[in-house]
């Protein structure tokens, strides 16, 4: 089943530390099959009350997929330049259209 991780970035700590975070994430994302889907940029909320600030999605062909780059050591070596950022992250898994 395809999945998908829905991030959001709010607050940030250090800009040039989440500005090298950011720089990273996506080659550590390739390594396990995943990619963005989608990465900031315009949004509208048309039902409810949230309001994210920066809305990314990566996708990958699996949750196990997904799973595994979150704890990989690639990962886990760039989280430390997002500390004191907060950041959500939800992973769904579904059927693809």
């Amino acid at each position: 089943m395809t999945a998908l991780l829905i991030g959001n970035v709010g607050v940030i700590g250090d800009k040039e530390a989440m500005a090298e975070y950011r720089a990273k994430v996506l080659e550590t994302l390739q390594l396990y099959g995943g990619g963005f889907v989608i990465r900031g940029g315009e949004f509208e909320v048309l039902e409810g009350d949230w309001r994210p600030e920066h809305l990314s999605v990566m996708g990958f062909p699996t949750a196990k997929d997904a799973r595994r780059w979150y704890t990989s050591p690639e990962y886990r070596a760039i989280v430390p330049l997002r500390e004191g950022t907060h950041m959500d992250l939800v992973l769904v898994e579904g059927e693809g259209a």
